[in-house]
């Protein structure tokens, strides 16, 4: 098939913007011809996400194409280490299968730590082994964020194992290093390593991009650090991508990478710059064959109405139209259902805590970052139990193993903001298990046994309702359309927020607080971690 668009081409590899006559035929660019009409829209190549957690959004990977197009998106680097945590390999082998039923560019990565720690319960294990296995397929072109820098630091067998395979195989091998800097920063990064979405300060990120890391400037659902590190794009134009990391389904119904550019375009920079952070970047980088608008290329690429409302008129990939003025045309497709859920109803009192009288250790949340501090508190004692105290806003909050029975583990959070109820959560990044934090263990229990009940999902529970968004798709996601998932999620969003909290995702928020990769204190299936030390259930300073 041969088709003919006229437009105004912005090459992001000559850096020029003409008018042009562009033919397709069969699915790759054929020929580029100047010409010297007066034209009313543009065309550039499509958008990629440099690095998502396919799982965030809830909605398994065709699903997610289907909105993502609309955005102008055609391509994402995609870490599936939210499903291996869950399935392993097959959860891997889930997500390509999945994936290639559409008209998208998926490329995903061997997920490295999986567990990603050693003091937390996950579903299964990726060694060194099925590593190199994974690197073996072509659908793989990376190896995933190594999120276990000390290591990485500290010359781990296994760690350096895996980095081995991937420089076998001459695939990237992503970073993962919150707030390293100096001589570990370098250490780390001078092992193969390439690349960084972690980067919470300006400093931070500015001594790894002259170090040579690439960075990744990211705008996710809970961790936003596009205004912190977006000026950076002006000096090193070449080193920076755009990439959204976890993006919850009311959010990607409203944006995706499209947002960045606009964004970057609005504060002034230079065009060329922006829209390389977004294809050129990143394409380069992983070896990709997504087109760049040049001739032989695939035909992938969007067209917009103006340079400055940037509005996405269509979205093509391989030479197809798959969405036009705000509508996919990619269709939902049914997935079956795969799961690793194996634990019983829990009762009130398992999530009792029996005072010691002395000040409580409280995990303090930071709206708008992963990361989180610790403090000190007095503690709330009714007979004997310390109990959540709402009007200081420290709450308690649990983590229930999902994988099998086992003691819950306790602790307490400040600036959740809840006055009533409880919210819960099992997209709880990396393993998976149930996180919920409460006014009261009536109803923390209930808000876990709904999500229990539907073998994953999130959930809302005061002493008069029940919600939840069931997800049995590996406790994590649905094949639901996205706009009911997302009507879902907006519902379980609004009333955790008439319930007092003040955050600005909850539930997404409530997901990181058992991620123990990101400093400083975290809670996990096991107890308290503060990234130097690791307490089962003593939440008490001692």
């Amino acid at each position: 098939m041969t088709f003919t668009i006229k437009s105004n081409l912005i090459d992001v590899v000559s850096k020029e913007t003409y008018p042009a006559e562009i033919v397709i035929t069969d699915n790759k660019i054929s020929s580029i011809k100047k010409i010297s009409e007066t034209l009313n829209t543009y065309i550039l190549p499509g958008f990629i996400d440099a690095h998502v957690h396919i799982e965030s959004s809830m909605l398994v990977p065709t699903e997610f194409a289907r909105i993502a197009v609309k955005h102008g998106t055609v391509g994402t680097i995609s870490d599936p280490h939210e499903i291996a945590n869950v399935l392993g390999i097959s959860g891997v082998e889930y997500m390509i299968d999945n994936a290639q039923q559409v008209p998208f560019h998926f490329y995903f990565g061997a997920p490295s730590c999986v567990p990603a720690t050693n003091f937390e319960t996950a579903g299964a294990i990726i060694n060194s082994e099925d590593i190199d296995k994974l690197l073996d397929r072509k659908e793989i072109v990376y190896l995933a964020e190594m999120m276990n820098f000390p290591g990485v630091i500290y010359n781990d067998e296994e760690v350096h194992k895996k980095l081995a395979s991937a420089k076998r195989h001459n695939k990237p091998i992503d970073g993962h290093a919150p707030g390293l800097m100096g001589k570990e920063m370098k250490t780390y990064f001078n092992s193969g390593i390439t690349t960084d979405h972690e980067c919470f300060g300006y400093t931070e990120a500015l001594e790894k991009l002259q170090h040579g890391v690439k960075v990744m400037i990211r705008e996710g659902s809970a961790a936003k650090n596009f205004d912190t590190l977006i000026p950076l794009l002006k000096d090193f134009p070449e080193q920076i991508m755009f990439c959204c990391d976890d993006k919850h389904p009311d959010n990607l119904i409203e944006s995706h990478i499209d947002d960045h550019v606009k964004r970057a375009l609005k504060l002034g920079h230079n065009l060329y710059d922006v829209l390389r952070a977004s294809s050129y970047n990143v394409v380069k980088h992983y070896n990709l064959p997504i087109g760049l608008l040049q001739i032989g290329d695939s035909a992938d690429f969007i067209e917009i109405d103006n340079l400055e409302d940037f509005t996405i008129l269509k979205t093509y990939i391989g030479g197809n139209l798959v969405a036009e003025n705000g509508k996919s045309f990619i269709p939902s497709f049914e997935a079956p259902i795969v799961n690793n859920f194996n634990c019983s109803l829990k009762q009130p009192s398992d999530f009792k805590i029996k005072s010691s009288g002395e000040k409580i250790r409280v995990i303090e949340t930071l709206d708008g970052q992963l990361i989180t501090n610790e403090i000190h508190a007095e503690s709330l004692v009714i007979n004997g139990y310390t109990e959540s105290n709402p009007d200081e806003d420290i709450l308690k909050i649990a983590v229930v193993n999902r994988y099998h029975d086992a003691p819950i583990a306790t602790a307490f959070i400040k600036n959740i903001g809840l006055k009533n109820g409880a919210i819960a959560s099992c997209v709880a990044h990396d393993c998976h298990n149930i996180v919920v934090v409460g006014t009261n263990d009536e109803d923390m229990c209930k808000a876990v046994n709904a999500i229990i009940k539907a073998k994953g999902g999130i959930s809302l529970a005061t002493e008069n309702e029940e919600m939840v968004l069931e997800l049995p798709i590996a406790g994590i996601m649905t094949d639901l359309p996205a706009e009911e998932v997302a009507e879902s999620y907006i519902k379980l969003d609004r009333r955790a927020k008439e319930l007092g909290s003040k955050l600005r995702a909850p539930y997404m928020s409530l997901s990181f607080m058992a991620l123990l990769v990101i400093p400083e204190l975290k809670l996990s299936d096991k107890g308290l971690f503060n990234g130097k030390s690791f307490q089962f259930t003593d939440v008490f300073i001692k």
